[in-house]
């Protein structure tokens, strides 16, 4: 965070909105030059290695009838607005004819959906950086790295906070929906291709729907699965609650980061005089 100035460093809703169309451009609006710079390199850099594996057919993954201007907005690469605008407006939805995927088609669909939920917690920094006029104590946690812990493990971001309880219990009951809801739909939910917008849904889960679709890969459906609904509806809301989760974790820690730096109005203190006066 910059140091001590009282002049206003820009709308926090404007940096936003830069944010969301271009990573980075938030903090060069700010004047976080150096920083907005590594941000545009690192989360464009992500959806442009997801698009190259995938060769831009990750949307094909979406049933033809559920194709539309809008059937990309539930996904996790809506976090990234503009490579998103980029990446339909040059690939589309895939191949006009059914081809083969790619090799690495599932590792691009990751590096595009991380791109996309990682360019949120960079909106979340720009819009504290402009509202901050003096930074905190080093003591103080940043909000958007919090936020981040508890998107990559449910319950984290409460336990860095020392709310160990709280966050003990958003782990088991989350983690617990989700493995519940991956046991009834017998891992089906772990595919993309087969759900594309459940998969949507749990990816907000972090580590544990990214662990489990690693070492449980896409099993073979073989026979009628009684309880799919159910279980991939489990599945999906245990992403979306860890949504509500983040929004707490968040809340409580931008309230003690703005207790704990100085008000703008509060003259800065000057070191106490060593000389004895006659």
């Amino acid at each position: 965070m910059p140091t001590s100035s009282n002049e206003r460093r820009g709308d926090p809703n404007v940096a936003v909105l830069l944010t969301w169309f271009l990573p980075g451009a938030g903090h060069l609006y700010v004047g976080r030059t150096a920083l907005g710079l590594l941000v545009l390199v690192l989360i464009e850099g992500l959806y442009a290695l997801g698009w190259f594996l995938a060769d831009g057919r990750t949307f094909e993954y979406l049933d033809p009838e559920l194709r539309g201007p809008f059937a990309t907005l539930l996904t996790p690469e809506a976090g990234n607005l503009g490579a998103l605008l980029l990446h339909l407006k040059s690939s589309g939805f895939g191949a006009s004819e059914p081809m083969p995927f790619p090799g690495a088609m599932l590792l691009g669909g990751y590096l595009t959906s991380l791109s996309g939920v990682l360019n949120l917690f960079v909106a979340a920094h720009v819009h504290l950086c402009a509202r901050t006029v003096r930074a905190p104590s080093p003591s103080a946690r940043n909000p958007a790295l919090l936020l981040a812990c508890a998107w990559l493990v449910p319950g984290l971001g409460h336990w860095l906070q020392g709310r160990r309880l709280r966050g003990t219990l958003v782990f088991v009951l989350l983690a617990g929906l989700f493995v519940v809801g991956t046991g009834l739909a017998a891992g089906t939910n772990l595919s993309r291709e087969r759900h594309f917008y459940y998969w949507s849904g749990q990816f907000l889960l972090g580590a544990p729907s990214v662990l489990f679709e690693f070492f449980a890969g896409h099993p073979r459906v073989t026979g009628e699965l009684r309880w799919v609904d159910v279980g991939l509806l489990y599945a999906c809301m245990a992403g979306l609650l860890n949504v509500l989760a983040m929004l707490d974790v968040c809340g409580v820690a931008e309230k003690r980061w703005f207790e704990a730096a100085p008000s703008a109005a509060e003259p800065a203190k000057e070191p106490a005089s060593s000389e004895v006066p006659a």
